[in-house]
């Protein structure tokens, strides 16, 4: 199951992605609601519809407030530049470990790994 991340999202809808459309098609997409959150508040073409589409997709863990508070402890992944809700993705992807975590985020990217975080590596020509 692979957690897309909103960098990934946003390349998406300027330029469809082929590997992101065979992980929708092959039904292993998982959402987090900080993500639809996050794409909500930017903007959108066909709003309606690409919110709809992303809050009817499964939803990953989601982490508590207390549970991504210790992992930002226990793998030190503060001072990486990263934000709350990239905690909470990280947070997400080390509950569940079936999951993997799709970013373009380099320091996301970088926290992953630190944490030994499952990190899914999109192939070469994404498009």
């Amino acid at each position: 199951m692979i957690l897309v991340d909103t960098s990934v999202w946003i390349d998406h809808f300027r330029q469809r992605n082929v590997e992101l459309r065979e992980i929708i098609e092959n039904d292993r997409l998982l959402c987090h609601p900080f993500i639809i959150g996050e794409l909500a508040l930017g903007s959108l073409r066909d709003r309606e519809a690409v919110i709809g589409f992303l809050q009817a997709q499964r939803e990953t863990v989601v982490a508590t407030h207390d549970e991504v508070m210790t992992f930002i402890d226990r793998y030190s992944i503060f001072s990486m530049g990263i934000g709350y809700t990239d905690a909470h993705l990280l947070a997400s992807t080390l509950l569940d470990r079936r999951v993997s975590l799709w970013t373009r985020d380099k320091r996301l990217l970088a926290a992953a790994q630190k944490a030994g975080a499952s990190v899914h590596m999109a192939a070469s020509n994404p498009h």
